[in-house]
């Protein structure tokens, strides 16, 4: 039996916007190509030893609105995923009860806005932690994040080594925090 969504809304603490982004150029592969690699083997560009993404619901190959993923994340950070939408260029997990974040997050690959030959390769999460312990380790101690920012600048990584795309610098980082109070921005590379 499927478990419920977690949506950011039932979870604890701040909220958080993160958005972790790397361009390319000269890519082997057409943005189609690539993307279908993306939603067909999305095992190999996680770092397994940081978070192991196992498909508990859905057929064994590329992704569909429904499939589900029990994640292995290094420390006591296990959950689940749901994909929840996709479109051509991108696709959307949820976390699922037991996650240790509530919310959501999207994959997407386009053609850069402003570049030839350049293709834009982004993960974006809207979440808060699920409960309070949880918000005290992730943002206070930083112990979760720095697992999670890590698994998500290797994905980005991985996807422009994939295909032989050369990266116009580091994967760019953006954490937006909002709590009761105010709103911090922050931007790392």
């Amino acid at each position: 039996m499927s478990k419920a969504e977690q949506p950011a809304s039932t979870g604890s603490g701040p909220f958080f916007e993160r958005c972790y982004q790397v361009s390319f150029q000269h890519s082997n592969l057409s943005a189609d190509e690539l993307f279908h690699t993306i939603t067909c083997e999305m095992e190999q560009f996680s770092p397994d030893l940081l978070a192991d993404f196992e498909k508990t619901k859905g057929k064994d190959h590329c992704l569909a609105v429904g499939d589900e993923f029990k994640i292995r994340i290094l420390g006591p950070w296990n959950g689940s995923v749901r994909v929840s939408e996709m479109g051509s260029d991108f696709f959307e997990l949820v976390t699922l009860e037991n996650h240790p974040e509530a919310g959501r997050i999207r994959f997407s690959l386009r053609q850069h806005p402003h570049l030839p030959d350049t293709l834009q390769f982004e993960i974006h999460s809207w979440a808060r932690s699920r409960d309070g312990l949880v918000a005290f380790t992730y943002d206070t101690l930083g112990i979760g994040k720095q697992v999670q920012e890590q698994t998500w600048r290797t994905f980005c990584e991985r996807v422009a080594e994939y295909c032989g795309g050369l990266p116009l610098g580091p994967v760019a980082v953006e954490t937006i925090k909002q709590d009761d109070t105010k709103t911090d921005v922050r931007h790392e590379a």
